[in-house]
């Protein structure tokens, strides 16, 4: 059998919209614990809205956020998988889809940088990265919507040679600049070497990776863990409301490269949002996230 057409443009269409509408289960998880162990009052209450609000669209089949941000998509393509229609035509067509059905409707983030006209369609959009999968006979798709508090305030810097103290230094730094504008508390993505793009994605792709999840790189798991200990003393807070929860989770990954050492740092807001899933080559699905 072979992947039709209609089914990656229902998949992704879905994705979508699963993502708006239910924070993932590790992020549930994440805001429980923060409830637990935070220190400020205020921050708790913050919190435990938080919490709230989110299962409240959930029962409600609303959005998490007015903020729907754009459609951005992670697909990996399982090398045993055969096609049957145009798959990235489906996705596109997905997306359009949904802007006529959802309810209730999308707001019209889509923006023309030349002209800054908003609407719900645009080039490259959905913004789609693609990979390879091998001897898998499906395809993994991911949807990480890209909202203002997730994508403002991502930076980059390309170093030349950096100590891993000097590394932490800059991410603490684009925290402290930031401050609590990326709508905390925050899962924050860095990623280190490779090249200026490979880098960029590193940073996103770490901001998805599983709340709770521990780096198998130890030199990147104590540098987690120690980000995420300078981090809560700035006292920044949910939302801003000061307390020790600016971040639920400090995510690196890093990638070989040349003696110039890219080091990007990228920002998933509360919410988290993410919903993944896989598409057979016999046409079922199956929920991973």
């Amino acid at each position: 059998m072979a992947i039709s057409y209609e089914a990656v443009r229902d998949l992704t269409a879905n994705l979508y919209e699963w993502s708006l509408k239910k924070i993932p289960e590790d992020a549930k998880r994440a805001l429980e614990t923060a409830i637990e162990i935070e220190s400020n009052e205020t921050a708790r209450k913050v919190l435990s809205m938080m919490r709230n609000s989110a299962q409240r669209a959930e029962e409600s089949d609303r959005f998490v956020c007015s903020d729907s941000g754009v459609p951005v998509y992670f697909v990996k393509v399982g090398t045993r998988v055969q096609f049957s229609g145009d798959v990235k035509r489906a996705i596109s067509d997905g997306f359009a889809h949904l802007v006529e059905t959802i309810q209730p409707p999308l707001l019209k983030h889509v923006t023309n940088p030349l002209t800054n006209e908003r609407g719900h369609a645009g080039k490259d959009m959905p913004i789609v990265s693609w990979d390879m999968l091998d001897g898998a006979d499906y395809i993994d798709v991911t949807c990480a919507p890209k909202a203002l508090g997730s994508g403002r305030w991502a930076e980059l810097k390309i170093m030349s040679f950096p100590t891993l103290q000097e590394i932490e230094e800059y991410v603490l730094d684009v925290v402290i600049r930031t401050a609590a504008q990326q709508c905390p508390p925050v899962t924050i993505g860095v990623g280190i070497g490779g090249t200026f793009d490979h880098c960029a994605k590193l940073a996103k792709m770490a901001t998805i990776r599983p709340l709770g999840s521990i780096n198998p790189v130890p030199e990147l798991a104590a540098m987690e863990e120690r980000l995420m200990t300078a981090i809560a003393k700035l006292g920044y807070g949910p939302m801003g409301t000061g307390g020790d929860t600016t971040a639920l989770a400090v995510h690196v990954d890093y990638a070989s490269g040349h003696g110039f050492t890219p080091v990007a740092v990228s920002f998933n807001c509360w919410i988290s949002r993410r919903t993944r899933a896989r598409l057979y080559d016999d046409g079922h699905v199956e929920r991973v996230e």
